[in-house]
């Protein structure tokens, strides 16, 4: 018998919400820069990653107003308890070993309901000096909904009692084309949003 998925909990997620800016707002000073280009309604939003924390950090600095809905390995939903935390919290499984064809559906049903979703385009955490190539799948599901693309840069480095900046950038749609485009041409699509990203990151530095 398969398993029912637990449902999303808007009143859970503002619970958590809270919980997570206390314990975190004591631990960092958060700056969030550029909240004004988050978009309103469906949004694919994508963000380096290298850290476990980065998705409390990243809705932290989105707002309670935009339940974000983050995309985890499936490994996560295996683990007892955790698996009823984040799944209350509407995150989606995906399997990185596969084209994992429920996340994608699933993704894209948020989308239809006006939702946002998190994604981490790199597909596993990377450490400063660290570069892997970005996987396909946020902008390819970005392009088939029809639905802007927001980059956002989380500084790699975090330090307790420190600043910690996250800067959200100008979002951005992939138009759809007549004919199908090639993995070549996905992979360059990919590049160019953590190029966005890493920008974030330099005028961050600037």
């Amino acid at each position: 018998m398969t398993k029912r998925k637990r449902k999303p909990s808007y009143r859970f997620y503002r619970g958590c919400y809270h919980v997570a800016r206390v314990l975190f707002g004591a631990a960092f000073r958060l700056r969030v820069e550029g909240r004004e280009n988050v978009p309103p309604g469906a949004t694919m939003v994508c963000a380096n990653h290298s850290s476990l924390i980065d998705p409390i950090i990243i809705a932290l600095a989105f707002g309670i107003d935009n339940f974000l809905h983050f995309i985890a390995k499936i490994e996560l939903f295996r683990v007892p308890v955790l698996s009823a935390v984040i799944a209350k919290l509407g995150a989606i499984s995906v399997d990185r070993e596969m084209t994992d064809i429920a996340t994608i559906k699933e993704t894209l049903t948020y989308f239809k309901n006006g939702g946002k979703v998190l994604i981490f385009p790199e597909g596993t955490r990377t450490h400063l000096g660290e570069r892997v190539a970005p996987k396909p799948g946020a902008v390819r599901i970005a392009e088939r909904a029809g639905v802007p693309l927001v980059p956002v840069f989380v500084p790699r480095k975090k330090r307790i009692f420190r600043s910690l900046k996250v800067a959200i950038g100008e979002p951005y749609v992939v138009e759809k084309q007549g004919e199908k485009r090639h993995s070549e041409e996905y992979a360059a699509l990919s590049e160019e949003l953590m190029g966005r990203i890493e920008a974030l990151g330099r005028q961050g530095q600037g």
